[in-house]
């Protein structure tokens, strides 16, 4: 079992989106911070626990990236920092490979950046696992779903839910 953080948009999404796909065991929903000085302030962001052998570490990237406005350094990005934390140097190397890698699919320039991590603080129990306690709110069928209906069209292999 390997694990890998990600943020981007809100936490409820992200886990929503991970969630649903087939190699994962867990995810935990909340903040992440890095050791870095310009991502020491917590953000909105989940942690990955997968099986490589189901799901490898490039698709949850590319899913990552394809779910989330990783080309806009909009005003919320504090909040909502578009990043992927990894928990060794060579989840670190790899990660940052990967993602010069994906550039190619965007027009734009990629603004997510790799990062250790460093501290996470869980969110409250009735936030957790949001979209699967609540797939009915307006909130859910808003922002959550579209991801969702994206997964299923392009990576149907991986899709659980």
């Amino acid at each position: 079992m390997q694990k890998v953080a990600f943020g981007g948009g809100c936490h409820w999404c992200t886990e929503g989106v991970f969630e649903s796909l087939k190699g994962i065991e867990k995810v935990e929903q909340g903040w992440i911070s890095s050791t870095k000085e310009d991502a020491i302030t917590p953000s909105e962001a989940v942690i990955v626990h997968f099986d490589s052998s189901k799901i490898s570490l490039d698709i949850l990237i590319e899913i990552h990236l394809l779910t989330h406005n990783a080309t806009s350094n909009h005003s919320f990005r504090k909040k909502y920092r578009s990043a992927i934390y990894t928990f060794s140097n060579e989840q670190e190397k790899i990660s940052n490979e990967i993602l010069k890698d994906k550039q190619k699919l965007f027009d734009k320039t990629l603004i997510t950046k790799v990062y250790p991590f460093g501290e996470f603080k869980s969110n409250q129990e009735k936030f957790l696992h949001y979209y699967k306690d609540n797939p009915d709110k307006p909130f859910c069928k808003s922002y959550i779903e579209p991801k969702l209906k994206l997964i299923l069209k392009e990576y149907k292999d991986y899709f659980s839910s």
